[in-house]
Order: C-alpha cells, then sequence, then structure tokens
C-alpha cells in the first residue's frame, strides 16, 4: 500500500496543490492537514480517503494561496482587543509588562477576523480543490497498482519455491519412511532379543502412521494453488491472502512436527522463510 500522488491546478485567482502519500497499514489511519478557511471539510476529506484509499497509513495535504491579490485576509477586531486588554490590566500583578498583556490579548478568541469569506465563493472553490484531490489520489493509486504489480511476481516467486520444497519432500517421504523401518529394525537386532514379527509389523505400522504426512502434503498443495488463484484474481484480497497463509503455515508446521527427518526439516525450515516473506509483503495488499 505504498503509493504517492500529488496534483497541482493554478487559474487567475487560485493556487491549490494537493499531496497524498500512503504506507502500509491494517486499517485506514488518515492524517489530513487542511488550511484554516477549509478545517469544516475534514469529514468530507476523510470519508473520499477511505473510498478511495480504503486502508493504509495515509497522509493528505492541501494548501490553498490566492493569486494577484494583495487585500489583507484577516482584520483585527479593535474594540474587543482593548475590552480584553484592560480586563487584563485589572487583574495583573503589579509590575506585569503591559506588553506582555497587549500580546495575550491579542491571541483571545475573536481577535482575528477573517474578510471577504463569501460562504458561495468559498464552495465554488471547495468544488475545484475536491476535484484537484480526486486527481492526487488516482495518482497515488497508480502508483500502488505499480507497486502491486511488482509484489505479484514476488508473491508468486515465493509460493513456487515453497512448492519446489514441497515437491522435494515428496520425493524425501518414501526414503524417509523406509529409514524409519530400518533404524527401528536395526534396534531391534542389536537387543538380541526374539520378537514376534506380527506384533512387530503392527507396532511398526502404528508408529509410522503417526509420522504418515499424507494429508499435510495434499493440503498443503491446494492451499498454495488457492494463493495462486486469489492472486490471479486481481480482487481486493490481501486479508484473504492473509487467511491462506495461516493455512499453509499450519500444514507446514505439522509436517515439520512429525517430520523425525533432518533432511525434511530443513525443508521445513526453508518453506518457513518463504511463508515469513509472503506474510509481510501480504499487508501491503488491499
Amino acid at each position: 500500500m505504498t503509493g504517492f500522488g500529488t496534483a497541482n491546478f493554478e487559474n487567475e485567482r487560485l493556487r491549490v496543490s494537493v499531496e497524498v502519500k500512503t504506507l502500509n497499514s491494517k486499517f485506514l489511519d488518515a492524517n489530513v492537514r487542511l488550511p484554516r478557511s477549509f478545517s469544516d471539510k475534514e469529514i468530507e476529506v476523510r470519508n473520499l480517503l477511505t473510498d478511495q484509499l480504503v486502508r493504509g497509513k495515509a497522509y493528505f495535504g492541501l494548501e490553498v494561496a490566492e493569486v494577484g491579490s494583495e487585500e489583507p485576509k484577516a482584520k483585527i477586531n479593535k474594540s474587543l482587543v482593548d475590552a480584553y486588554y484592560k480586563d487584563l490590566l485589572a487583574v495583573a500583578p503589579i509590575g506585569t509588562n503591559p506588553a506582555d498583556l497587549f500580546k495575550f490579548a491579542l491571541e483571545m478568541p475573536g481577535t482575528v477576523e477573517s474578510v471577504g469569506d463569501n460562504k458561495d465563493a468559498l464552495e465554488e472553490d471547495w468544488a475545484l480543490i475536491k476535484k484537484v484531490a480526486k486527481e492526487a489520489l488516482e495518482a497515488c493509486n497508480a502508483f500502488r497498482q505499480k507497486e502491486g504489480d511488482v509484489l505479484e511476481q514476488k508473491l508468486l516467486e515465493y509460493i513456487s519455491n515453497i512448492e519446489n520444497n514441497l515437491s522435494q519432500i515428496i520425493e524425501e517421504d518414501a526414503r524417509r519412511v523406509e529409514a524409519v523401518r530400518e533404524r527401528i529394525r536395526t534396534k531391534i537386532d542389536e537387543l538380541k532379543v526374539d520378537v514376534d514379527e506380527n506384533r512387530f509389523e503392527q507396532e511398526l505400522v502404528y508408529y509410522i502412521e503417526k509420522l504418515d504426512i499424507a494429508e499435510e502434503k495434499v493440503r498443503l498443495k491446494n492451499h498454495l494453488d488457492h494463493f495462486r488463484e486469489e492472486v490471479a484474481s486481481k480482487k481486493d484480497s490481501g486479508k484473504k491472502l492473509g487467511f491462506i497463509s495461516q493455512e499453509i503455515g499450519r500444514e507446514i508446521n505439522t509436517i515439520g512436527s512429525k517430520a523425525n527427518d533432518a533432511v525434511l526439516q530443513r525443508l521445513v525450515v526453508g518453506m518457513k522463510e518463504e511463508l515469513e516473506k509472503i506474510k509481510e509483503q501480504a499487508l501491503n495488499i488491499l
């Protein structure tokens, strides 16, 4: 979900600049910075981000400047400042610097008033600004799409690596079962005791069944195929890929716990390394 987009517009009256940046996050966490004259539009901006970005740690910055105007955009309410100053002077300790009191009076609510803020004009400006904001969001999503195309190839590469290890596990599994049988037979022979062959075979079958990974191999292959299908679908499936990754991890862990073989354990470790890469990158998918 890493992305970046900007859009700018300028006419004879306004200069508008919008910047959007996104980083990876499970949810939408938006930081919105607006000029004071459009602070009442924050909820509308957040709704726009939710619709366009879905999720991610997002920054939305808007800068608006009037072009070619030298008229002051604010005026001081002199009577109100005077009233504040007199009240402060009445309660201030003896020896207080009058300049400090005057500074405090200027910072009191309502002392500075905006001028020329026509409501209809502001709404007209906002319609224009909103259009520029959508352009910036589209640019950001286009950036994210390019990142996603690269990420898709990486995910498929990781899945292929897991599948290659699984193929080796399938080949080694037949050898492993025979090796277990021979190892147990060797230990029995070393003890030099008489063994009921029928009972020995029954116990051996029971023991080997505990080490059997046939079901895990099939389920893991199905999960890998399912993962590929979701990636190919191009849907908003980041969370779903995360769930499939959990199922892949469950089968890999079970194979590892049943392996009882050094070669299989090395292959399992390799699969876990690739799976961790998948889990990390899946967070970057919407």
